[in-house]
Order: structure tokens, then sequence, then C-alpha cells
């Protein structure tokens, strides 16, 4: 399924700051980022429960705040400036 998802991670502490550093490293095991706090995932089922309850184990649900959105296609209608490729992988990717 194509997914966008954002973040906010307060930063206002070193705690904060390192769990900005965690969750963007989580994200950029199942995505592609197009912009700083904003992830392009294709994922399945499984993928999506995982890296929910990997997030969920970093968070402060009191400070911080994840959205993840359902994207009906897989094409932007529209990019504007500089452009990151988006994740077209509908399976395993291997390197």
């Amino acid at each position: 399924m194509d997914l966008l998802l954002a973040y906010d991670v307060a930063t206002d502490t070193p705690a904060g700051r390192r769990r900005l550093r965690m969750v963007a490293k989580a994200c950029e095991s199942y995505g592609v980022r197009v912009q700083d706090s904003v992830f392009d995932l294709v994922v399945n089922d499984h993928e999506l429960e995982s890296l929910v309850e990997r997030l969920r184990t970093i968070i402060d649900r009191r400070a911080d705040n994840v959205r993840i959105y359902r994207l009906q296609g897989g094409t932007p209608v529209c990019i504007l400036g500089s452009s990151r490729p988006l994740s077209t992988t509908r399976g395993p990717l291997v390197l």
C-alpha cells in the first residue's frame, strides 16, 4: 500500500534530538524521505504493523506526533522544486 508518513518530534532536549534521529532511521528502513520529516512508504500490512510498533517504542506520546496517511495512487499530482525519487517497489528490493 502507498502511504505518506509525517512526524514532528520535540527537539528541545537532548533526549528529543535522540528520538528524532531514531524516528528518522526507523522510517528510512521502510520508505523514501521526500521532505525532512516526511516519507513516502510502499509497504504491506505486516511491514506497516512492524513500523508502527517500532515508532511506538521510540516516541514520547505527550510531546511527539507521527501521522500516516493512505495515498490512493502511487504517482504525485505535482512536484515543485527539487525532487527526490519516490519508491515504486512492490516487492523485495535487492541491491
